[in-house]
């Protein structure tokens, strides 16, 4: 089973908390060994979510939307990212350079084109910018791959 992942960064350390047992509890309904999590790693829902798939005994595959991408990151995130990419079985790649919202979403096109169902960590809200999780999820439905919103009962971001 391919799974995709995404939702929404910066998110409080109490909605972390509970999104973090959201993903674990997802991630424990799949067989280890038929598991491949897809997912472009950002600090957040992403790299939870990848950690999440190797702890379980899955593997993992990383987008990664430009060449400047890791660079966009908080630096305290360089050294999670750098090791989930290392971990990867397969990079896939955008051929983009510029970090920027294009890059994001044609990131995600790849991401759910790869999944056979998504996991959104998403309140159901609209994007506050081009490619972000709202966009991400219209974009899987119109592919019709399966979508599963994860996202903690009273939780404000």
């Amino acid at each position: 089973m391919r799974v995709g992942i995404t939702g929404h960064r910066g998110l409080g350390e109490d909605v972390a908390e509970r999104v973090r047992a959201l993903l674990a509890v997802a991630v424990a309904e799949y067989a280890p060994a038929e598991l491949v999590g897809v997912s472009c790693v950002a600090d957040g829902p992403d790299s939870w979510f990848a950690e999440a798939v190797l702890d379980h005994g899955g593997r993992i595959e990383v987008v990664v939307s430009a060449s400047e991408y890791r660079d966009s990151l908080p630096d305290g995130h360089h050294p999670t990212y750098d090791r989930l990419v290392g971990q990867a079985a397969a990079v896939h790649t955008t051929g983009m350079t510029a970090s920027d919202p294009q890059a994001y979403m044609a990131g995600s096109e790849i991401l759910v084109d790869l999944v056979d169902e998504l996991l959104a960590v998403w309140d159901g809200r609209p994007a506050r910018g081009y490619g972000g999780t709202a966009d991400v999820v219209a974009h899987a439905r119109r592919q019709a791959t399966a979508v599963r919103i994860l996202w903690p009962a009273g939780a404000s971001r």
